[in-house]
């Protein structure tokens, strides 16, 4: 919040983004609440009806579009998490659209969409497909992501923040020690899966965050309260 002087003295000013920027945010914040909420019932059906054993140690999200090692492709499961990434990844790059419009700044934008572009990519390309662009969609999408929960952070009220950071720093720390120590002895006790969700659901759980705290967010949430407030006249 900023502020103007004038003759009765200082006189709080609602934020520069302005109320289009606000409802754009709110907006968005719907967008990403929607697509987290979409993205964890959709893992959680595609996983509770896969037809054959299914082991989330040793099998990652991924596994329930086409099981490795042969990318044998086992439906409902498949269509659900494909379905789930690509539409969960359109909502979550409109909802960039609109951070964009709101004014929120291209660093907290970019990986946002880069969050969203991934998550199409890894819809469009499972393992069955070309394995070499699913890995690396894949891989942009859990860096854009722990990435996009830490610089979104200021989007948020100052209590949000650390969490913000918190989900972020975890996000990243899995998947840059399991990408550089694999065989260490915690990562093996949680398996590939394990590990694999100790990445994508912290992830998962910060566009719930963001989503809640920007659609919940008043346009008049600036305006003066309190007693300096004057009754109108």
């Amino acid at each position: 919040m900023t502020t103007t002087r004038s003759h009765r003295g200082t006189v709080p000013r609602a934020d520069t983004e302005g109320p289009g920027g606000s409802r754009d945010r709110s907006v968005a914040g719907l967008l990403l609440l929607v697509a987290g909420s979409a993205v964890v019932l959709g893992i959680m059906t595609a996983e509770a009806l896969y037809p054959v054993a299914y082991d989330v140690h040793d099998d990652t999200v991924s596994d329930l579009a086409a099981m490795r090692p042969d990318d044998i492709v086992r439906q409902p499961s498949a269509a659900i998490f494909n379905t789930t990434m690509i539409v969960g990844g359109l909502l979550i790059g409109f909802a960039a659209v609109l951070l964009y419009r709101s004014r929120a700044g291209l660093r907290a934008v970019i990986p946002v969409v880069g969050l969203g572009v991934g998550m199409v990519g890894v819809g469009v390309f499972p393992g069955n497909t070309v394995m070499a662009v699913h890995q690396l969609v894949s891989i942009a999408t859990f860096v854009s992501g722990g990435l996009a929960a830490i610089l979104t952070a200021r989007l948020t009220s100052p209590m949000l923040r650390p969490v913000h950071l918190l989900l972020g720093g975890i996000a990243l720390t899995f998947l840059v020690g399991y990408t550089a120590l694999p065989d260490l002895a915690f990562f093996a006790r949680l398996g590939e899966g394990g590990v694999e969700r100790w990445i994508v659901y912290p992830v998962v759980l910060w566009i719930v965050v963001l989503g809640a705290a920007l659609a919940g967010r008043s346009r008049d949430d600036s305006r003066p309260t309190g007693p300096h407030e004057r009754n109108p006249r």
